[in-house]
């Protein structure tokens, strides 16, 4: 979800991103180096197609490139993801050195730094795209349902996690379906931390970045924006 433009239109419109993304990457053959996207998002899409496919291409890693980047950085986007092992944004999005700042939390759950961080980003590394990055299967999140269900066992500092996905699970429609009802909490705790993060931070509604929520899905290694 692009939270620059909130209307059913500009939903649409990414969602055909995201298409023409996939169908242009698999124009491409697995030796072919064509130019990147100059449009960031389109150049995240791209690159997380090449990874899911398994023919990543691991840009921006070499020496020289490493070495251009020690006195300045110029990143395209800030990832706001999870801090869950298996979604790490560099990787998923096949980017390289420079080229995200990455800003990682349990269950993407907004405090203080987490806010600071991705006010730097925007204010001082002029990142024009802020990607809210959820995760299938989430288990900060199921945690959160468990907590509302009455059936969580987490304690100490975990609960504290949880209770801040609270409203999000209580805002979520219920379903019988336990697997679809924590993708819908997934998806909706995207949006509600985009939606926090605006209206929390001062700088992040001043510069109006784009900014686009998204979920990883474990199993295909595919991301897909909503």
């Amino acid at each position: 979800m692009e939270y620059a433009k909130l209307s059913r239109r500009s939903l649409l419109g990414l969602g055909a991103a995201v298409a023409a993304g996939a169908a242009a990457d698999a124009a491409f053959p697995a030796h072919a180096a064509p130019r990147a996207p100059s449009d960031p998002w389109q150049r995240l899409v791209t690159g997380n197609r090449r990874f899911a496919a398994g023919r990543p291409r691991h840009p921006h890693q070499a020496p020289a490139h490493r070495e251009s980047l020690v006195d300045a950085q110029h990143p395209i986007a800030c990832v706001l993801g999870c801090a869950d092992s298996r979604v790490p944004a560099e990787i998923l999005f096949d980017q390289g050195l420079g080229d995200l700042f990455t800003v990682r939390a349990v269950g993407e759950v907004l405090d203080d730094a987490v806010v600071g961080s991705v006010e730097y980003a925007v204010e001082h590394l002029h990142v024009p795209l802020v990607v809210v990055l959820g995760h299938s299967g989430c288990g900060a999140v199921k945690a959160a349902i468990d907590l509302v269900g009455g059936t969580s066992e987490v304690t100490g500092s975990v609960d504290t996690v949880a209770r801040a996905i609270e409203a999000t699970v209580r805002a979520t429609p219920p379903n019988p379906d336990g697997t679809a009802f924590l993708a819908a909490c997934v998806r909706n705790q995207t949006i509600r931390v985009a939606d926090e993060l605006t209206r929390r931070s001062h700088t992040v509604a001043a510069v109006r970045p784009r900014i686009v929520t998204a979920v990883y899905d474990l199993r295909s290694g595919l991301v897909k924006a909503h």
